[in-house]
């Protein structure tokens, strides 16, 4: 068993079945991607691992502890930490008032945006807050806010803010969405990078065959919200079911 691990889940939106009796295991310390074709599941697969949906049927492990029925903020605190499609950052303060929020939450399990200023005097934060900046490249935008930066630099903060609270799982739902390939290219190096120096597991989902190949270990394979096929990435290169339904021989 992994250290996430899911069965039997299904969830119906009305007369749509978007997750069919999904089962999927992900081992620690690997990367494991989710593809498959828009509506096949994927968000809302997603979407149940951090609480903000509850399945119909099936259980989610995490760690030995089910997932179920906690609140987004009470999984993120057992060690998952999400990075979503669009950055989500606070665009009107600074690279390093957004990292002060997370470190708040981490230490107290909550946060209070008026804390902020008084946050700003704890060296031991600030201390934290600018290591990991420093990891991912970004401690000289300390101070810059953060609507004035490209989309790259916006996707490193939100990682940065996810990986200070140091996590066990980060699930990263399209990382590189919209991105230039030269950001695009930064953003597998830095994820290969927090794998090998971190360890963290990931699970991510994806468009950009590139991206997928670049960094998993595994590949689940969605169909019309129900798994087709898991495997190795070089057996989902090759399996013809993938090829014409998902990848697309161009892509392979």
């Amino acid at each position: 068993m992994g250290i996430l691990t899911v069965k039997g889940v299904n969830k119906r939106f009305g007369g749509l079945q978007a997750l069919g009796d999904v089962n999927l295991d992900v081992a620690e310390n690997t990367c494991h991607a989710i593809i498959g074709p828009n509506g096949a599941g994927k968000s809302t697969l997603l979407n149940v691992l951090v609480g903000k949906l509850i399945p119909d049927s099936g259980s989610v492990v995490f760690d030995g502890q089910s997932v179920l029925g906690r609140q987004p903020h009470e999984i993120n605190q057992m060690g998952i930490s999400r990075v979503f499609q669009t950055p989500e950052i606070f665009a009107d303060l600074t690279v390093m008032e957004n990292m002060l929020i997370p470190c708040f939450a981490k230490r107290d399990g909550a946060f209070r945006m008026h804390a902020i200023q008084s946050v700003r005097h704890e060296g031991d934060m600030i201390a934290k807050a600018e290591e990991m900046l420093d990891e991912v490249g970004m401690l000289d935008k300390r101070e810059m806010t953060a609507s004035s930066m490209s989309r790259g630099d916006k996707r490193r903060l939100e990682m940065a803010m996810c990986l200070v609270q140091e996590p066990r799982l980060l699930l990263l739902d399209e990382p590189t969405a919209g991105m230039a390939r030269a950001d695009t290219e930064n953003t597998i190096e830095l994820l290969k990078t927090i794998r090998r120096e971190k360890g963290i597991t990931m699970a991510i989902i994806e468009h950009d065959m590139n991206v997928v190949f670049s960094l998993a270990e595994r590949i689940t394979v969605l169909a019309q919200g129900t798994p087709l096929v898991e495997d190795i990435p070089d057996n989902i290169k090759g399996h013809p079911k993938v090829r014409e339904a998902y990848l697309g021989e161009a892509q392979v």
